[in-house]
């Protein structure tokens, strides 16, 4: 169907898969919607099912059919739900189309025109420093989201799968998001000379300053701070030790019997387990590594962050 994208997200769409992975998908409908969509959807569910993969998780937001109307009209107010943002948000941070890709180019395409085209001051020849507020502001929203949203699946699940989820969230999901800040921050930091900036910066050329940040949010969340980090980051060392830890943490889950425990694990067996431990330390490591990066005036990145990404 051209008016439906088979798109695949986590850790397939960030390739970083393993076998522990589950299989987050939606069949996304830019188009009508027809009786058609459902019998299509279940027939994606019911082949991932005989290749033996893991299934999406238990929250609904993935597994089924996503209507493009609602991501590209619904973005903030009351009708922007959790399930909303979250595929919003993944479809620019961490989404692969599986085949045919005609709707979901279109509908990233159309997201990235709502961001760009309705922030006002990205257009302005007064404002110099070319960051897009709107899209910035949304992904630091889901971020916040994926936070709150940690405790209450915590309160819903009786601690189920605490440990796994706590240093994902440490780790995966806060790496998703820094990609997200460094696309922003890559619009500004691409172009050195300020009169260069401004005359590419213009309503006018729209189009281009989209192809530009696609072209950013094309690449996997590693690939963009890598390329990045290393560009404009400084900091060489901690550089070294933000990417060391996240491939400590791929190990970590690369490795079965380490996943389980932490997927089983209780919050009171935490302090005395030393795979959590490991994993916390880990952690800890990515954390500060971030922090030097990301909160240090000496740096193009840090002085952006400073600046757009905490008040």
């Amino acid at each position: 169907m051209p008016d439906t994208s088979l798109v695949v997200f986590g850790s397939l769409a960030r390739e970083e898969f393993n076998p522990g992975s589950d299989v987050d998908w939606t069949l996304l409908v830019d188009g009508f919607t027809v009786p058609e969509h459902i019998f299509v959807a279940r027939q994606i569910g019911e082949e991932l099912k005989n290749l033996c993969l893991n299934p999406p998780g238990v929250t609904g937001t993935f597994g089924n059919i996503t209507s493009s109307h609602n991501l590209v009209h619904c973005i903030g107010g009351e009708d922007d739900t959790n399930a909303n943002t979250t595929r919003r948000s993944l479809l620019l941070l961490e989404s692969r189309p599986i085949g045919d890709s005609q709707a979901f180019t279109r509908v990233r395409n159309n997201l990235l025109r709502r961001y760009l085209e309705e922030d006002l001051g990205l257009w302005k020849a007064s404002t110099t420093q070319k960051v897009p507020h709107f899209l910035l502001n949304d992904f630091a929203r889901y971020w916040r989201t994926m936070a709150v949203d940690f405790a209450d699946k915590q309160h819903d699940r009786f601690h189920e799968g605490f440990a796994l989820r706590n240093i994902k969230l440490r780790m995966s999901r806060k790496l998703i998001y820094i990609s997200g800040l460094l696309a922003c921050f890559r619009c500004h930091l691409e172009m050195e000379d300020e009169g260069q900036r401004l005359r590419f910066f213009t309503k006018e050329n729209s189009l281009e300053v989209a192809a530009l940040l696609r072209g950013f949010l094309d690449k996997t969340p590693l690939d963009l701070c890598a390329e990045s980090l290393f560009r404009f980051g400084g900091h060489e060392k901690q550089v070294m030790d933000f990417f060391s830890a996240y491939d400590e943490f791929l190990g970590i889950l690369s490795d079965d019997s380490k996943r389980q425990v932490l997927k089983n694990l209780r919050p009171e067996q935490l302090e005395s387990d030393s795979g959590y431990c490991e994993a916390r330390k880990i952690s800890h490591k990515f954390r500060q590594a971030a922090d030097e990066i990301f909160l240090s005036s000496d740096n193009e990145i840090g002085k952006l962050t400073i600046k757009y990404g905490v008040f």
